[in-house]
């Protein structure tokens, strides 16, 4: 029975997006936006929205980062391929 430890590339692309919305939502929030739109409204109902999906899907989704949910992940998903 081999356990694989490493997290998976969707968990990490959900992360970043995370950190890339918040970011942005930081750095629109004190003057310096990321996103290069001229209009203030425009630009913080796009960081709003941004941050709310990633934000969402990051709450929704099970994102595991230790070894013993990755190794519970893995033990889950050998249990639904039995049934």
């Amino acid at each position: 029975m081999e356990l694989s430890n490493k997290i998976s590339a969707a968990t990490l692309a959900r992360t970043a997006v995370l950190l890339l919305a918040l970011t942005n939502q930081v750095l629109s929030a004190m003057g310096k936006p990321v996103l290069p739109i001229e209009s203030t409204t425009v630009e913080q109902l796009v960081t709003a929205g941004i941050t709310t999906v990633a934000a969402l899907i990051n709450w929704w989704k099970n994102n595991s980062f230790t070894a013993a949910a990755v190794a519970a992940d893995s033990y889950l998903a050998r249990l639904k391929q039995k049934q």
